[in-house]
């Protein structure tokens, strides 16, 4: 087993997967759905929505399996945020990196993976979708524009929820000046003045 070599712009990358807030939060139905879809239509039994933190793999949506999370030193995905492409791995038992990776060794474990960078507001690899099968297969031209599609879905995802969070931000700080110098404004008419609420 190799272990994913960790990126050249690491702390920018972590701080921005943390800006997202995100990591340990419930699922939520908007990412649930791609990895349904991601099944159905790649015809896998695994799909995930995977970020990548310091030292585990989190998932943020998972099909076909349990755990919420897996070290980072063992995961497919450690490897895919290296990449600027999808990483496809059709056997993961003839692949160097993963032939004797506990995920793979286990029963029923990871025999094909494929994993395509997500991308958080600045640009920065914070993740992947990823999909894997417990059987090797081949990956034709138009699967990979199928989970290219989906990556990009979700990349949109992870910006809104950022682009949403800022704009709540704004506006919660515009109405509290507004509200505060409505109050001074009061505070220095030279007659009483109620105020029902």
């Amino acid at each position: 087993m190799i272990p994913p070599p960790i990126p050249v712009d690491e702390p920018e990358r972590i701080s921005e997967l943390h800006n997202l807030q995100i990591l340990d939060t419930p699922p939520e139905e908007r990412f649930d759905r791609i990895t349904r879809i991601a099944t159905r239509l790649l015809d896998v039994p695994i799909a995930l929505i995977t970020l990548v933190d310091s030292h585990r793999q989190w998932f943020k949506s998972c099909q076909g399996v349990t755990d919420r999370e897996t070290p980072r030193d063992v995961s497919f995905c450690g490897h895919a945020i290296l990449e600027d492409r999808i990483m496809l791995v059709p056997d993961s038992l003839k692949d160097p990196r993963f032939a004797d990776n506990p995920l793979v060794t286990v029963d029923g474990g990871v025999r094909f993976y494929a994993g395509s960078p997500l991308y958080g507001p600045g640009g920065r690899k914070i993740g992947t979708i990823c999909i894997a099968d417990r059987k090797p297969r081949d990956f034709t031209e138009t699967e990979l524009k199928q989970l290219s599609d989906l990556s990009s879905w979700a990349s949109l995802e992870l910006t809104a929820a950022v682009l949403l969070q800022h704009e709540i931000k704004t506006k919660t700080e515009e109405l509290q000046e507004k509200e505060l110098t409505f109050f001074r404004f009061m505070e220095r008419l030279p007659v009483g003045v109620f105020i029902i609420n």
